[in-house]
């Protein structure tokens, strides 16, 4: 299981960012593609590095074995380093010089080669043992990696939090915000190396390869970075489906609604054999437009004064405000169905209907708002009240 995390997580940061880089190539500074590269490649060995396989294929290279978690460490340094360098030439541009960040980089790289050479841990089987002379050096190596990923990256999350804040809504945001989930799931995995110092203290050693939820978190980072960095080429093979799924929740959800104003008023309907013939936006489309006709098939049959009473009713049942213009509208067109049943007319026929709130703007957001209506017409108190009130006052009976 651990394997397969491992591996998925390579395969993808190869893959992924191979496509980005393929994608980006013309479009960006060659500068801020290799450091793109360089984190998909050092990420994707940091996690390979720790796996059995890699220790089969050194096969009984002493030097190997001792030093591995070094080098693990040290491809996972140079992730987080690419990372920063990305972020600052995404923000300065790719002129953008490293500076200060560059100098601490390679500062902490050789204090923790130093660090690790003093502790002289040695691989037994398959942990990592430190002499008690070396432990104090262990856990400081371990302290600064912890220390200066964790800083490293959190700067980077609240680099790409702030973007994804500002970015219109839309594949840009929504790659953003899985970037971040990325990063998060960097600083937990840096964070898990907490695991290792209290193992060292208490047994003195550490296991030599990746546990089940290290491998997680760095499957996930890699995962989820790769996903937020390359939406662009794949998200739009998924918008479709996606677009397809939600007109159809929209079409079965204003059915009810739809099913009682054709019953009234039978020429609104266009084609009802057509059913989803088209697609599901088009029947959608279709469906919102024929729900509109009917309403303003019934406009001499509205009480001009009745949205004003229902939503002061809806206040005082205790309507939350958000659902109080659904429940009007939906009200106000039931009692109009009863006018209609008992031929009663409140206007002339070219009266306005009264709408309870503003028609949206496009046929998605109209479809939404109908959905509002239909949940108010279903399952509203204060509507199957006003229905009853009006059945009684005009003589009719359901």
């Amino acid at each position: 299981m651990i394997e397969t995390l491992a591996y998925l997580a390579c395969v993808l940061g190869f893959a992924g960012f191979g496509v980005k880089l393929l994608e980006a190539g013309r479009d960006q500074p060659a500068r801020t593609l290799w450091y793109l590269a360089g984190f998909g490649i050092c990420i994707a060995f940091g996690i390979a590095e720790g796996m059995p396989a890699m220790d089969a294929l050194a096969g009984d290279e002493r030097w190997y074995a001792d030093y591995s978690p070094l080098a693990g460490d040290l491809a996972k340094f140079g992730a987080i380093g690419f990372t920063v360098a990305f972020t600052r030439s995404m923000r300065f541009g790719a002129a953008a010089r490293l500076g200060r960040h560059a100098v601490l980089s390679w500062g902490v790289i050789a204090t923790e080669v130093v660090l690790f050479v003093l502790a002289r841990p040695r691989r037994s089987g398959e942990d990592t043992v430190v002499p008690a002379a070396g432990r104090p050096f262990f856990v400081a190596y371990e302290l600064v990696f912890i220390a200066y990923g964790v800083l490293s990256l959190v700067l980077v999350a609240v680099f790409f939090a702030r973007f994804a804040v500002r970015a219109r809504a839309g594949s840009l945001r929504t790659g953003l915000w899985l970037i971040f989930a990325g990063v998060v799931a960097a600083v937990a995995w840096t964070l898990w190396d907490l695991d290792d110092v209290a193992s060292l203290l208490s047994t003195g050693g550490v296991e030599a390869t990746e546990d089940l939820p290290a491998a997680a978190l760095g499957a996930a980072c890699v995962v989820l970075a790769v996903a937020g960095s390359t939406l662009s080429v794949w998200g739009p093979l998924l918008a479709a489906p996606l677009r397809w799924l939600r007109a159809y929740r929209a079409y079965r959800r204003i059915e009810p609604l739809w099913t009682v104003l054709r019953e009234a008023v039978p020429g609104i309907a266009f084609d009802p054999a057509r059913g989803l013939a088209g697609g599901a936006e088009f029947a959608l489309y279709r469906r919102v437009i024929e729900i509109r006709d009917g309403h303003l098939a019934l406009r001499p049959y509205f009480d001009p004064g009745l949205p004003g009473r229902v939503a002061d009713r809806a206040r005082r049942s205790g309507v939350p405000a958000r659902s109080v213009a659904a429940t009007v509208d939906a009200a106000t067109l039931a009692a109009a169905l009863v006018a209609r049943d008992a031929g009663h007319r409140y206007q002339p026929d070219d009266a306005d209907a009264p709408s309870a709130g503003a028609v949206p703007a496009d046929v998605r957001a109209e479809a939404a708002w109908l959905v509002e209506v239909t949940r108010a017409w279903r399952h509203s108190a204060v509507v199957a009240a006003v229905r009853r009130e009006t059945h009684g006052e005009l003589g009719v009976f359901a």
